[in-house]
């Protein structure tokens, strides 16, 4: 199928109109050359900062090289969405409230990866309308891609010191999702890097992960810890986690460029089940039952109610001594998995007199 260059063009304008009909803030084409992207991710993981994520490395060539993830690629339409849940209680107020349970706002809301996908799919069937069938595939973080990366080439930001991707008219608080597709579509001018001399992210980062300006040791990151590692977390960040059970969002909120941020439209990423405010001691009860019933279509359920409990209890333990806080550990002090045991010893320890 031939296309000429003026076709091309006025194709990739409608994409782009087509992508904020659907519901995305911005959409951005790029080649799929990433040959900086590897030779960083190369370096990173020589120097072992992707701790248990395996996966990082497990696909060979295939996360830098589109060609064989999706043979035929010659371009990635970049999307993103924004997803800050709008009436949703200050972040820091949460924080400074050390007996509510801290989840990073994306994911207080329903869980984006099929919502992405299926506004990508239905960017693709309107591609098709009119051009007729074309080579393509959809992606929200689901397979071995460098979105970030890859986003940055189209345009949609740069990434910043804290490693997360950052547009000079929205912030960070998006997400993103990719189309690989055969399609010879102009590309867009790469974003350019505006952090500057700025370093608030590196400065307020509870465990010093980031470690240098643009390199995050995931091992000592606050969402890794809580989200990725599935063994006992170590003895060194248990304070430093506080009350935050999944995820940290301190780079993101102490970001100057998250002022030109703005709330949600969609109705999925609203707050579900209070998780902007609820109380550690009343999630740390919950049965598993409840535990997969308030996180059915959440990012959380992922982590499962073992490591769900394992988090809370390191926040408990960093949490004020008081009648619920005591209650609700004992109460799980005989729970059978030696993990959940382990943290709510620990927990216990931290709040005796």
């Amino acid at each position: 199928m031939q296309f000429s260059d003026a076709t091309l063009t006025s194709l990739a304008g409608s994409i782009k109109n087509w992508g904020r009909e659907l519901g995305f803030q911005q959409i951005g084409i790029t080649d799929t050359d990433l040959t900086q992207a590897e030779n960083y991710l190369n370096q990173w993981l020589s120097m072992n900062m992707h701790g248990e994520l395996n996966y990082m490395q497990r696909h060979g060539r295939k996360r830098t090289q589109a060609e064989l993830l999706v043979p035929g690629t010659l371009r990635v339409i970049s999307a993103r969405m924004d997803y800050f849940p709008p009436q949703s209680r200050d972040i820091a107020d949460t924080l400074n409230d050390p007996a509510a349970a801290f989840v990073s706002r994306y994911a207080t809301g329903r869980d984006y990866h099929k919502l992405i996908r299926k506004r990508l799919q239905q960017l693709a069937n309107r591609i098709e309308e009119e051009i007729g069938q074309f080579g393509y595939r959809a992606f929200a973080d689901s397979a071995p891609v460098m979105e970030k990366p890859l986003a940055q080439k189209a345009g949609l930001g740069w990434i910043g010191k804290h490693s997360n991707l950052l547009n000079r008219k929205a912030g960070s608080w998006f997400f993103i999702g990719e189309l690989y597709t055969d399609l010879p579509l102009p590309a867009d001018q790469p974003a350019t890097d505006h952090c500057g001399s700025c370093q608030a992210c590196i400065d307020a980062c509870p465990t010093n992960a980031i470690v240098a300006p643009y390199i995050v040791d995931a091992r000592k990151c606050i969402s890794y810890l809580t989200i990725e590692y599935k063994g006992s977390i170590p003895l060194e960040f248990r304070r430093a986690i506080g009350n935050r059970v999944f995820g940290c969002d301190d780079c993101q909120l102490v970001c100057p460029w998250n002022r030109f941020s703005s709330a949600t439209d969609e109705a999925a990423f609203r707050v579900r089940h209070r998780l902007d405010s609820i109380h550690l001691s009343e999630i740390f009860l919950w049965s598993e039952s409840e535990f997969l019933d308030k996180t059915e279509g959440s990012a959380i359920r992922r982590l499962g109610h073992e490591r769900w409990l394992r988090n809370i209890a390191v926040a408990l333990g960093n949490s004020p001594r008081t009648n619920a806080a005591i209650k609700a550990l004992n109460a799980r002090q005989d729970h059978p998995s030696p993990l959940v045991r382990e943290h709510v010893q620990w927990a216990l320890e931290q709040l005796a007199v």
